[in-house]
């Protein structure tokens, strides 16, 4: 599983001219929120869900070295299958690496469910819908978290 973070003011993700998530980390006294693009691969589990979720939950890379767990800082959690493409040969990428959306959309769903364990507060997007997605990256802070 491979989750990409951004630390962020704010972010929204649009299905169909449809708002279907959006965190807005001063709503929540909090100065920044995380978006983590999720991408699951063949042999990911629920339990690497859980962990790559705390692990996110408590990473300190928000105002003063603190986490979305010490701020209640907001998570946009968005799948994002495109984490797992080939692209080394050729310039066609090869999607043969992430896992199928039977076996990706359970976990992702769990990612976001054991971030919700822990107290966070947590938007998503729609698996397999064409998302826009709209973000402030602050920083700008990008990390590339695998399990």
């Amino acid at each position: 599983m491979r989750v990409l973070v951004q630390r962020v003011s704010a972010a929204a993700v649009t299905v169909d001219d449809e708002v279907v998530g959006r965190i807005d980390p001063a709503a929540h006294g909090a100065p920044h929120g995380l978006v983590a693009l999720v991408g699951v691969t063949h042999g990911d589990t629920e339990a690497t869900a859980k962990t790559l979720a705390d692990k996110l939950f408590r990473l300190r890379i928000l105002e003063g070295e603190r986490s979305a767990a010490d701020l209640g800082a907001p998570i946009l959690v968005i799948s994002q299958f495109t984490l797992y493409a080939d692209t080394a040969k050729g310039r066609r990428p090869s999607w043969n690496a992430a896992a199928p959306g039977a076996v990706a959309e359970p976990l992702v769903d769990a990612f976001a469910a054991a971030l919700r364990e822990l107290g966070a507060t947590v938007a998503t997007g729609r698996f397999g819908a064409h998302m826009r997605v709209e973000l402030v990256n602050d920083g700008p802070v990008t990390l590339l978290l695998e399990g």
